[in-house]
């Protein structure tokens, strides 16, 4: 059984006049913020205050790089060729770590975003062209990646430390990926259900998958994605919850 978890949401992706997500009450119920960082959503004043709102609550953050798509909030599969890869990744990256510097801080981990995220987890091609760009950044960035992925097994090639990934409100695929978002049943939104479910994947280290499998899965971390109705209520339950069943909800790098 594991004793410890991380929470992570997926913050500053408001744009402009744009407000998205509920970061603001979010923050006091997470360990780990990933920071958009301007391309599928956030901007330059976002990013500052996002950062400034992990600062002054004393959690980790880290980037959450996407496609540059705007209007499909980076969810829109985009061809690029390996060099264009490594160079959106290391424009968004750099960008939020000259904002951590202001603020005194540093960028923890990385956790690449929707379409170019989901393909690094299957695809060893792009997951290189990532853990390259990040390599030459900084080596000693944590890796986010879902449990069972390709990206998990690149980023420790390159030596990377990893965090494996889970998600409570996603319903998973027999290949231990996350099931696509058009497919019924693939987002869960009875949070008891998903709360057992998380928690079995914590202790137990498996998850049932669509088809009634049984399968492993690695939870170092756990997702909740902050734009939905229910993601703050949600939230406060799995901080509760788990330290009821003793364990400790803390950032990943923390003892």
């Amino acid at each position: 059984m594991q004793n410890r978890i991380d929470v992570n949401c997926d913050m500053g992706e408001s744009f402009g006049a744009y407000k998205i997500g509920r970061d603001e009450e979010a923050v006091k119920y997470i360990t780990t913020a990933n920071i958009a960082c301007g391309f599928h959503a956030g901007d330059p004043m976002v990013m500052e205050q996002t950062v400034k709102l992990a600062t002054d609550h004393n959690i980790l953050f880290g980037a959450h790089p996407g496609h540059n798509d705007l209007a499909g909030f980076g969810r829109r599969n985009i061809q690029l060729s390996p060099q264009e890869i490594k160079n959106e990744m290391i424009y968004q990256v750099g960008a939020l770590m000259a904002f951590a510097k202001v603020h005194g801080k540093r960028v923890m981990h990385v956790k690449p975003h929707g379409a170019i995220g989901n393909k690094a987890m299957k695809d060893r091609e792009t997951a290189v062209c990532i853990c390259e760009a990040m390599y030459q950044l900084n080596p000693d960035f944590y890796m986010f990646g879902h449990a069972n992925s390709v990206m998990l097994e690149v980023a420790k090639e390159f030596g990377f430390r990893t965090i494996s990934e889970i998600y409570a409100d996603r319903a998973y695929g027999d290949d231990g990926m996350l099931a696509p978002r058009s497919m019924k049943g693939a987002v869960i939104h009875d949070k008891e259900f998903a709360i057992k479910r998380a928690l079995k994947m914590v202790k137990e280290g498996v998850v049932e998958t669509l088809s009634g499998k049984v399968i492993e899965i690695q939870a170092e971390s756990i997702c909740v994605h902050g734009d939905t109705p229910e993601a703050i209520d949600f939230m406060k339950s799995i901080r509760e919850v788990f330290t009821e069943e003793g364990i400790k909800v803390v950032g990943y790098s923390e003892d």
